[in-house]
């Protein structure tokens, strides 16, 4: 055999062996990749399988879902009862409305956008001064309906009125005080300006463009749609809501929600009294892990987080039904977040080539 050909085979075999090498490096890595990712999604469903009020655990990266966990007998795809997190959904169609001019902007006064049917006479004159953007960041001044007062509130013949004839506790704009009766008179509002209903705006403008499904809810005894609380949404529909405001308002290419109205709603205006949480507009605003994280609860354990700094989007549903199972079990799903999933999408992320 000719020299230079000795040496073609010669460099042909070396070289093949060192792609051999470095595939069998790859395909190491990929597979102690794979191998810890499924150590830690099997730790996280070990754990919520733990928790017996928690019924769902869905989390995306990028938008494709890595954990999918249903309890026994309970759904993903099954509308469910998220409680407060209605709350976020007000606020994206307040959003919408200002978008579409239904709405002047957050710092046109309430009693504008209601009808004058609803104002109630004898009302503290400082109702005038409580703006749009008070109800969204909970800074009304009016004494609160929830917690202790929902009760009472809920059992009135008049929610609107009950909610404006609260007596102040503060000055509009001064500290949090967290109500219901705030994203009610929102609901309230978006029915007033538009002419339609709640959950027909709901439907129009985030259902339909989203395609998720938003079943009729709770009315008051004068037909409003209850603002801010016991909205049924299926776990999928919360991500794909979740995800619209990850992506910055599109979804699809399709462009639902102001970009603007994303940054002004996850902007800190306040802080929580229970758990010193930032507060923007529904969102509260925290860090877990290091990382920011936007996210909405409901009483019971129902939880949105987005996470946008590692493309993370978590949804998470409990059982609603009274008693509240604490601040413990609070502190167990921000830990499942913080402790699992967190570090299992930074893992990924290192590992990806």
């Amino acid at each position: 055999m000719y020299p230079a050909v000795k040496y073609l085979a010669y460099a042909s075999r070396r070289l093949l062996a060192t792609l051999s090498l470095i595939l069998m490096v790859v395909w190491s890595q990929a597979l102690n990749a794979q191998t810890a990712k499924e150590s830690l999604v099997e730790k996280a469903i070990a754990q919520v399988e733990s928790l017996p009020r928690l019924h769902t655990l869905l989390a995306a990266h990028d938008g494709e879902p890595f954990i999918e966990y249903a309890a026994p007998g309970k759904s993903l795809n099954r509308p469910a009862n998220i409680k407060s997190l209605s709350k976020l959904v007000i606020s994206a169609l307040v959003g919408i409305a200002i978008e579409r001019n239904v709405m002047e902007g957050v710092e046109q006064p309430i009693t504008e956008l209601l009808a004058d049917e609803r104002i109630p006479d004898g009302a503290d004159p400082r109702i005038h001064e409580i703006r749009m953007k008070h109800l969204l960041t909970m800074q009304a001044g009016l004494e609160r309906t929830s917690g202790p007062y929902y009760a009472p509130w809920i059992a009135s013949d008049d929610w609107i009125a009950y909610a404006l004839t609260r007596p102040f506790v503060d000055e509009p704009g001064g500290r949090m005080l967290y109500s219901t009766g705030n994203t009610h008179l929102l609901s309230a509002a978006l029915t007033d300006s538009s002419g339609r209903d709640t959950h027909t705006l709901a439907s129009s403008w985030l259902g339909e463009p989203l395609d998720i499904r938003i079943p009729p809810w709770t009315r008051d005894p004068q037909g409003i749609y209850l603002g801010g609380n016991n909205m049924a949404l299926s776990p999928r529909a919360l991500l794909t809501f979740g995800e619209l405001y990850r992506q910055g308002g599109i979804h699809d290419g399709e462009r639902i929600l102001s970009e603007d109205w994303i940054a002004a709603s996850w902007t800190p205006y306040t802080r929580s009294e229970f758990n010193s949480d930032l507060y923007g507009y529904g969102w509260f605003i925290t860090q877990l892990a290091e990382h920011i994280v936007y996210y909405g609860f409901g009483f019971g354990g129902q939880r949105l987080y987005v996470i946008p700094s590692l493309a993370l989007t978590v949804v998470m549903t409990s059982d609603p039904t009274p008693p509240s199972p604490g601040q413990a079990y609070m502190q167990t799903l921000d830990d499942l977040v913080a402790e699992i999933l967190i570090p299992d999408v930074e893992k990924s992320s290192l590992d990806k080539p």
